[in-house]
């Protein structure tokens, strides 16, 4: 498989797993089967002109769109089966990972790669036990017949996806410990990627919960590195049609919050101005 390390900005970074062989059906999990089937169930909704499995499709989509990138990124990596564990012990997968060398030094992707797999690692435990707690008092929904229990339904979606965020992180750990992967610095992403002097590169130690490519620290103004189009023009590079979906969504999600610390840091900015006349006058 491939590993895709994929600077949104100066300070935050997409992880994307690409599965370069899918396993045929007889072989995949039980739990791969179910999510193949509800992701077709919810595909046919989607294409539905109307009717409440439009609306709940609607819905569904714009939480889904706000679920951290980080979360899908994790997610995107498979599960570490006994099956899987031992043809990686053999050697049968090779994995490689990917990255614009022009942002992230070679000799920092593996650090980013771990801190992207374990930074999350409580917050979707203690998320995933928050989820298991609310199923039981969200199930009396059940009894309205006219739609499903919907709240149900989305605490048992986001238990699954905190499970499947942990158990992606525990895999690239492993693939990380035992030095299972190539690294790979990609041209192809250099020429995508807006030139950036090398201090713009990860800091050797950094507690912040962002992937920080800056070692100017966190008073360092973010930047964003991809827009839309440039997120587009990147999947296509790659041939990887399906990153184009993650990348739309993460780009989405740093810009916004990058505008949201933008006009935050605008307004408080009066009032601190405001205090400091005061102290004069004093």
């Amino acid at each position: 498989m491939r590993l895709f390390l994929l600077p949104i900005s100066t300070r935050r970074t997409l992880l994307y797993c690409q599965k370069l062989q899918a396993l045929p059906s007889e072989k995949q999990q039980f739990v791969d089967k179910i999510t193949l089937r509800a992701a077709k169930i919810w595909a046919s909704w989607e294409k539905r002109e109307d009717g409440w499995q439009k609306s709940v499709a609607r819905y569904g989509n714009r939480a889904l769109r706000r679920i951290p990138y980080e979360e899908w990124g994790l997610k995107s990596v498979p599960t570490l089966s006994a099956r899987r564990r031992e043809e990686e012990l053999m050697g049968k997968e090779k994995h490689h990972l990917i990255f614009p060398e022009s942002i992230i030094p070679a000799t920092r992707a593996p650090h980013i790669l771990r801190t992207l797999a374990t930074e999350r690692e409580s917050l979707h435990r203690s998320r995933m036990v928050w989820c298991f707690v609310g199923m039981p008092i969200t199930a009396p929904f059940a009894l309205v017949p006219i739609i499903p229990n919907l709240p149900f339904f989305y605490l048992v979606y986001r238990a699954w996806s905190h499970y499947r965020a942990l158990a992606g992180g525990k895999h690239l750990q492993w693939l990380i410990s035992n030095n299972f992967f190539t690294v790979s610095p990609s041209p192809t992403l250099d020429t995508i990627y807006p030139h950036h002097p090398r201090s713009l590169s990860l800091p050797e130690e950094s507690n912040q919960s962002d992937s920080y490519q800056s070692d100017k620290g966190p008073s360092t103004q973010e930047t964003l590195l991809l827009t839309q189009d440039s997120g587009r023009e990147l999947a296509r590079a790659l041939k990887v049609p399906e990153l184009q979906v993650e990348l739309e969504r993460a780009i989405w999600q740093v810009e916004t919050a990058i505008r949201k610390q933008s006009e935050a840091a605008e307004s408080s900015t009066p009032s601190s101005k405001a205090k400091q006349s005061k102290l004069e006058e004093k």
